[in-house]
Parts: C-alpha cells; structure tokens; sequence
C-alpha cells in the first residue's frame, strides 16, 4: 500500500469516527435508544412511536446495525448488547466528561472550578467524587485484568472453587495458613482485591470506601463466594486513619494519580505504616511510559485533565522516586496486558 492510499484511509477512517460518533447521539436525542430500551420494536412501529418517517429511521437503522449498536431479528429490532452498556453507564456517550475538555486545557494550575467544593471538609472534590463514582460504576470491565494481576502477584496455585473453600478459608484435606490480609484502600467496586482474594483462599479483605462504592464492593465480593472474607469501612482517601503493621498487602486501584502530590505522599505514609514488615503496596493506575501511547492511554490522560484539579499521569520514574521517598523498596513496574485502557501496576515493599 503506498503512502497515499494509507494517508486516505486514515483519513476516512477518522471521518467515519466523527461521523458514527454523530449517528449516535442523533439516536439518543431522538428517543431510538429509549424505544428499544423497553423491547424489541419494528420499524413501523418505532416510526410511528418516534412520529418520524419511516424511511429515515430505517436509514438511521442501517446504520446502527452497521457499528453494532443495533440488531435485527426477521421483522424487529433491538439494542446489541454494547448498546445496552452504552444506555446503563453512558447514555449521554460520556458528554458531560469530554465537553468539559476545551475549558479543561485552557484551565490555569491555580484556577479551581466554582463547584469544586469540599463536602464536609473531606480531601476529595465533588468532581473527584463524581470520578471515582464513574470508575467504580464500570469497574467490572477490568476483571481480566484484575485475573492477570492476581496471577503476576503469584496469589495461589489457582483460583479457587468458591464451594470447595473451607470457613477458615482452607482447601479440603489442605493445612490452615495463616491469613494473608489485605487492605484495598479505596475500593470502588472492588473487582482488584475481589480477584486476588478470589485466587487466594487465605486471603481476607478490609474494602475502604465510601458507602455507596461498598455496597457495589460487597456485590462484587459475593458474587463470587468471599462473603466470610470480605469486610468494609466507611472511610475517604486521603483522610481515614488506619490501624499500624496490620496488613500483608494493601492495594490502592485507580485512585492515587488523581490527588496532587501531597496528598499522594499522604496515601503513601498511611500505606506505609499500615502494613507489616516486608509487605507489598500495590498501587494500580495509568503511568507514563517510555512507548508511544496508545490512544486508549492518552485518553485516560485527558479525562484525568478534565476531571481533577491537581491530578496527572506520572512518568515512571516520578512515580517510583515518590514510592522510595515513601520508604518503599524493591520497586518493581509491569503494564498489565489485558487492561484495555493501558492500566499499569507498580509494587513495593516494606522493610
């Protein structure tokens, strides 16, 4: 293929980006999406229901079909599956993130929002409450993630059957060990930690968070059988005290970059000093690296721009000199394969 014929498909391929990005929100706007959300229809009938002539709605129609937002089952319609994620956890296709982006880069370092208010006296903003509230909302999309994580931290020989798991969280015929506790400070849903203690029959969680993330934590957790493993607490992070050289493991997941850096050095002492000698932070999050990001990448860079004040995407070392001036040691890096947005995980130890 030669440089212009790339150069033109680049070309129609980003125009057909822009133009299918309006084909949906012409959907949204004129109720589509709301029809099929209650069930199946014909097109005669959405015409009619949408008071449109039928054969723009048919065009309309073809289209969906074509980005696999709609299907066609003989004579009716319906939402794919991806529509009806769309339609629960983006109907507005993430507007209200993304039209902030001009204002947003145009934001000076000292300029902080008008509603960017501090709801009793807590560290986290209302936009960064809004933020963790969206990851937390979608977090169950990193499960395969969170697996691959487990398995890197080397978290038991396999995962376990959820039946076969004694009380005291032992295998049959298998000697008790001693538990292995975790703290995941910040929990949102909990599809990180849920996963580890999943791989991990010895392993016992302490979720933090606020109330509404914990109970979708607590969903998460007993879904798959860690009922008698799982424990929560009402608390914020930064800001919520924790008990001294109590934890094996403490897991902070798509939380740390979004505080400034003093905030960051906050989490990072309470981390510190929780965990028992020779234990691991594991620290989950977007990171700057050497390669080219991909655009999935750059996007989380954006959003972080658009939805706090004082976050940013560290390069790795920034990130690894802020784990040693913590007092962490045996820092160690990997990006982690199966996330789909670019996620990377960072890990170290406690003398």
């Amino acid at each position: 293929m030669s440089n212009q014929d790339r150069t033109l498909d680049h070309y129609q391929e980003l125009m057909t980006i822009n133009a299918t990005s309006h084909i949906l929100r012409a959907a949204r706007q004129i109720g589509l999406f709301d029809q099929l959300a209650e069930g199946q229809k014909t097109v005669e009938t959405l015409a009619e229901n949408l008071k449109i002539p039928q054969p723009r709605v048919f065009m309309l129609i073809q289209s969906l079909i074509a980005v696999g937002i709609i299907e066609q089952y003989q004579e009716d319609y319906a939402l794919s599956s991806t529509a009806r994620l769309l339609c629960q956890y983006d109907a507005d296709l993430g507007d209200m993130t993304w039209n902030g982006l001009a204002d947003a880069l145009r934001r000076s370092p000292s300029d902080t929002p008008s509603d960017e208010t501090k709801p009793n006296d807590s560290p986290i903003t209302t936009e960064l409450q809004k933020r963790f509230d969206a990851i937390a909302a979608t977090q169950w999309v990193h499960t395969p993630a969170a697996m691959q994580v487990a398995e890197i931290l080397d978290l038991g020989s396999s995962p376990a059957d959820p039946a076969a798991i004694e009380s005291n969280g032992t295998l049959p015929d298998e000697q008790p060990r001693e538990p292995i506790e975790l703290l995941d400070f910040g929990c949102g849903s909990a599809v990180w930690s849920s996963a580890m203690a999943f791989r991990e029959p010895a392993m016992r969680v302490t979720a933090i968070d606020n109330q509404a993330a914990l109970v979708a934590a607590s969903a998460t957790a007993n879904s798959i059988g860690l009922t008698d493993r799982f424990e929560t607490r009402v608390g914020d992070v930064p800001g919520v005290s924790l008990p001294d050289t109590t934890y094996d493991m403490v897991v902070i997941a798509q939380r740390l970059h979004a505080f400034d850096p003093s905030q960051i050095r906050k989490i990072l002492d309470t981390a510190m000093a929780s965990l028992k000698s020779g234990g691991r932070l594991i620290v989950i999050d977007s990171f700057r690296g050497p390669h080219q990001p991909m655009l999935a990448e750059s996007l989380e860079v954006l959003r972080m721009q658009i939805q706090t004040s004082d976050g940013e995407v560290p390069e790795l070392p920034v990130a690894e000199q802020r784990m040693k001036d913590a007092g962490f040691e045996n820092i160690q890096f990997t990006f982690i394969a199966a996330s789909r947005i670019g996620l990377g995980m960072m890990i170290g130890s406690k003398p």
